[in-house]
């Protein structure tokens, strides 16, 4: 696999680990909160945080070259 994907893939993890590693409380009911929302909900909100990592990809590949 390509480093670029293995760094991306880090950056992912360590900023999904800080909400339960700082706010565990807080992680723990908006998790919760989440399991309380209908499916479309979380379908929409699954592919608008698609949308943005393929616009931001695009925008940093543009960039960098």
């Amino acid at each position: 696999m390509n480093s670029t994907i293995w760094l991306a893939l880090a950056l992912v993890l360590v900023l999904e680990g800080l909400g339960p590693m700082l706010y565990p409380k807080t992680w723990r009911k908006m998790i919760s909160t989440m399991t309380q929302l209908p499916d479309t909900m979380l379908r929409r909100f699954g592919g608008g945080l698609v949308v943005a990592g393929v616009v931001i990809y695009y925008m940093l590949t543009k960039t960098i070259g």
